[in-house]
């Protein structure tokens, strides 16, 4: 009783998703999918949700689309100007940490936000999870997103302190196609981004693709019966019939305007 019976409004865009990031020995490894959903529909098959923040800072996210991409945009504009005013130096990952979580906290949880902030600056390598609602903690490796307990499951298994690059390349892959596999909200391909110590960044999208339909669509051979080619069909007859002459000011009767 008294609710509108006028209908509901659409279900915003979630990512569903699976996101995740990690410590390595020269810099840090994000990954995530590329799945958006609308309640169960599949709105996007590669949706982008690693975003830039700084030259030496990325961020994952998971939640709304929509706030989470608006959010990162908004806190890497704040972080440039902020570069800018200080003459050029490097952006700290405390201060997009900060920025990202005072932002969040202020709408008490309305912007559906959840984060994975990763990068290098003079103090090493970082990765910081922060919730929709601004808590937010520092750690070696972190997963979020509703595939997040499938991938934490990889890498507890397979983490370790000063993993190579290419052990922990690998380790976030095998963590994003985890979701993958065993969340419905989780899907398509993984997409890395490794920024390291040096201060060069590498994003890979579309790293691993899982779901290619490509090669198996090539392996069907479809007989030549079925493609019609020009000229199957006889054309037994072509009749041309002109169109009347155009209409021409002659035509057209012109009234005096009234005044």
């Amino acid at each position: 009783p008294g609710q509108s019976k006028a209908g509901s409004l659409p279900a915003a865009m979630k990512t569903g998703t699976t996101i995740v990031g990690l410590v390595y020995k020269d810099g840090v490894v994000l990954g995530a999918d590329t799945r958006a959903t609308g309640g169960s529909e599949v709105c996007d098959t590669n949706c982008e949700k690693i975003h830039y923040i700084a030259p030496n800072i990325y961020c994952c996210g998971a939640g709304t689309a929509a706030d989470t991409e608006k959010t990162t945009e908004l806190i890497s504009s704040q972080m440039e100007l902020l570069r800018m005013n200080m003459g050029g130096a490097q952006s700290r990952l405390a201060t997009a940490c900060t920025l990202l979580k005072r932002m969040l906290f202020r709408y008490q949880g309305q912007i559906g936000a959840a984060l994975v902030l990763g990068g290098c600056d003079a103090n090493g390598p970082h990765i910081y999870q922060i919730y929709p609602h601004g808590s937010t903690a520092k750690l070696p490796y972190t997963t979020m997103g509703s595939g997040s307990l499938a991938a934490m499951s990889v890498f507890e298994t397979g983490w370790s302190e000063d993993m190579s690059e290419g052990d922990a390349v690998e380790l976030v892959k095998r963590a994003i196609l985890a979701g993958i596999f065993n969340d419905l909200g989780s899907g398509s391909n993984v997409d890395t981004c490794v920024i390291r110590t040096d201060g060069t960044v590498t994003t890979d999208r579309g790293a691993v693709k899982p779901n290619d339909v490509a090669p198996l669509r090539a392996r069907i051979n479809r007989s030549r019966l079925m493609t019609i080619t020009p000229g199957t069909t006889a054309v037994l007859k072509t009749t041309f019939t002109p169109a009347r002459a155009g209409v021409t000011l002659a035509d057209v009767t012109v009234t005096a305007m009234e005044t």
